[in-house]
């Protein structure tokens, strides 16, 4: 059975500052034997570490559109963001990929619109993220995810979403082996999902590299 982290990132990603090496390291000690890297915009991270890792890896990408974010996953090429979610869709399928819907119901980093729209996308959507250890409980938001994807009979998954070592194998699905999409399905189908939540004060540490970030890429300091 693999233990399988369905959402982590890496320094690939604007707001993470952690190495391949320390997050396969880190998988290992915790007996996480799958993942899916799903960096922000980018998918270089995740095939360097496929190279890399003596477990199994997705290659995914979080792809930022108008609406919010949609995760692709088993992709090959690199889906650029900013485009339309209709158009990321169609590039992540036609790479014979899966559409994932990573956090849908997060207020902060969810899809931005109506549930009546977001209901039309249902056609092309493969996956759906339940569980997501950086939500905030109080908000119920992977309650409605998993709501959500039981109403359209859709697959569930879960990911610690980690940014920073400490945070990856805070949630992970308990699954078969799998190769390629079509069996990932079926094992996913299968899956027992375990997980916790981390502690909300990892978004201050994600909130300060943006900032930091931004401030490199202006030439700006703090005033004051």
């Amino acid at each position: 059975m693999l233990k399988a982290d369905l959402h982590i990132h890496t320094e690939y990603s604007f707001d993470c500052t952690v190495s391949l090496e320390g997050i396969i390291d880190r998988c290992v000690k915790l007996g996480i034997n799958c993942v899916a890297v799903a960096d922000h915009g980018t998918i270089a991270g995740a095939v360097k570490m496929k190279e890399m890792a003596p477990f199994k890896v997705i290659v995914a990408e979080e792809v930022l559109t108008p609406i919010g974010e949609i995760m692709g996953m088993f992709l090959t090429e690199e889906v650029p963001s900013k485009i339309s979610a209709e158009e990321a869709i169609e590039r992540i399928r036609g790479q014979n990929g899966l559409v994932c819907l990573p956090h849908p119901f997060d207020r902060m980093r969810g899809i931005k619109q109506k549930r009546r729209s977001l209901e039309s996308l249902v056609p092309d959507i493969d996956v759906v993220e339940v569980f997501n250890a950086r939500t905030l409980p109080l908000l119920f938001s992977d309650r409605k995810a998993r709501r959500f994807a039981e109403k359209h009979g859709l697959l569930c998954s879960a990911g610690s979403d980690a940014h920073t070592l400490r945070e990856i194998g805070h949630t992970y699905v308990e699954m078969p082996e799998f190769n390629g999409s079509e069996e990932f399905r079926s094992a996913l189908a299968q899956g027992k999902i375990n997980g916790r939540r981390s502690c909300p004060l990892v978004h201050v540490a994600t909130t300060s590299r943006n900032i930091l970030r931004s401030l490199k890429l202006t030439g700006r300091r703090p005033s004051g």
